[in-house]
């Protein structure tokens, strides 16, 4: 599993989700992350079909076939749950 996440510098809830990603994935070394930027990728944004409602954030599995997506701002409790409870499938 991996989790692909899309945020913008001009957004404000990507912002807020910064840090608590960070904690995440400092909290879950086994997770694959990565990061794409709306405005510069937007062959990313086609392909998970992301308007610009941001962040999003899409758990795909090892075939980058999406399993969920998380969007908006997401409490740090809801997002490890969410991570976790995929991790266990």
């Amino acid at each position: 599993m991996k989790v692909i996440k899309v945020g913008a510098t001009w957004c404000s809830g990507c912002l807020v989700m910064k840090p608590r990603w960070q904690e995440i994935e400092a909290e879950n070394p086994w997770l694959e992350t990565e990061y794409y930027d709306f405005d510069d990728n937007p062959e990313i944004a086609a392909k998970y079909k992301i308007d610009q409602e941001l962040p999003v954030a899409i758990l795909v599995d090892s075939n980058e076939n999406e399993i969920t997506r998380l969007c908006g701002e997401i409490n740090k409790d809801e997002i490890q749950k969410t991570i976790l409870a995929q991790r266990a499938k």
